[in-house]
């Protein structure tokens, strides 16, 4: 078998006038977790919709498994588990219903599809509420069961569009705790997320992809300490002596109006020196995030 789930070269997506993806090529190997990032309208939900084939190719060349998508579209659904961004359980059935009516879809055996509903009620914690309607489940039970749905046909590769948007903290560790235990049981995952901390943690690579195009690409720690270091020292609020003593020494610094951000990569004494004279309690020291790259390659204005 080929060590490549996915395997995206020169990939286009153009609406009338506009590209939406342009020209991205990556791969996804068998059993990782691959992360996509970037602001709205960086071209990531275009790229998945061509992924699982719900978005035609405008240009360039998509493989899943080995094969071209291009004709064995029929063979490849059969082997992907999707979970989008929006709700679309239905609210007449129950949650055990929801999930033996969707595995009809891929022509399972009632016994099969019946072992494996049970199985993934166990295994979201959502046993107890079986018989329950659609409409009386949480933000977090409702996320965990639209998952084991995702899983019901027993997929190869698990494509996950936002997964965890809008649930409280403990629902989202919930679930990232299940995608890891699937993760470590082999399965492959391709991730959307515009939570930082949530790729960081599931993701063994990922890219950073910016107007359609790929920024970088690599493993969460590596990309951190490449482009901020390892750690970040901020101050708020910034002012201009502070601004002049840093280009002095050539220090690489960001600024954010009320507050300023040093990337500081190898002098240890920097945070007392600048707490010392510049800043006092102003000034804190973290370890660099993911979200550090994040607004470093793309920039802090907000996009609609």
């Amino acid at each position: 078998m080929t060590p490549e789930v996915i395997s995206v070269a020169r990939l286009k997506k153009t609406f009338a006038t506009l590209t939406a993806v342009d020209g991205i090529s990556f791969f996804v190997k068998r059993g990782e977790c691959f992360g996509l990032l970037g602001p709205n309208g960086a071209g990531k939900t275009s790229t998945i919709r061509m992924l699982y084939g719900y978005s035609p190719v405008s240009g360039g060349e998509l493989r899943l498994f080995g094969q071209r998508m291009s004709k064995n579209w029929r063979c490849a659904k059969s082997r992907i588990g999707i979970c989008q961004q929006e709700d679309n359980l239905d609210p007449d059935l129950s949650v055990r219903d929801n999930l033996l009516t969707y595995a009809r879809y891929f022509d399972l055996p009632t016994g099969t599809a019946q072992q494996s509903t049970e199985h993934l009620l166990r295994f979201f914690s959502l046993e107890h509420r079986a018989e329950t309607n659609i409409r009386e489940l949480s933000g977090g039970m409702k996320r965990r069961l639209v998952l084991a749905r995702a899983l019901i046909n027993n997929p190869d590769l698990l494509i996950l569009d936002e997964p965890t948007t809008g649930l409280d903290p403990q629902s989202r560790h919930q679930v990232w705790e299940r995608l890891e235990e699937l993760r470590t049981g082999g399965l492959t995952i391709l991730l959307t997320t515009h939570y930082m901390e949530e790729a960081a943690r599931l993701c063994d690579r990922l890219v950073i992809m910016d107007q359609g195009r790929i920024l970088v690409e690599g493993r969460p720690q590596e990309l951190i300490e490449k482009y901020v270091g390892r750690e970040v020292i901020e101050i708020s609020p910034p002012d201009a002596t502070l601004q002049d003593y840093l280009e002095t020494r050539g220090l690489y610094y960001e600024n954010f109006g009320q507050r300023l951000v040093v990337h500081n990569r190898a002098d240890a004494a920097l945070f007392a020196t600048l707490a010392d004279n510049f800043a006092g309690r102003r000034c804190t020291l973290r370890p660099a995030t993911l979200e550090d790259v994040f607004l470093h390659l793309t920039g802090k204005e907000l996009r609609e």
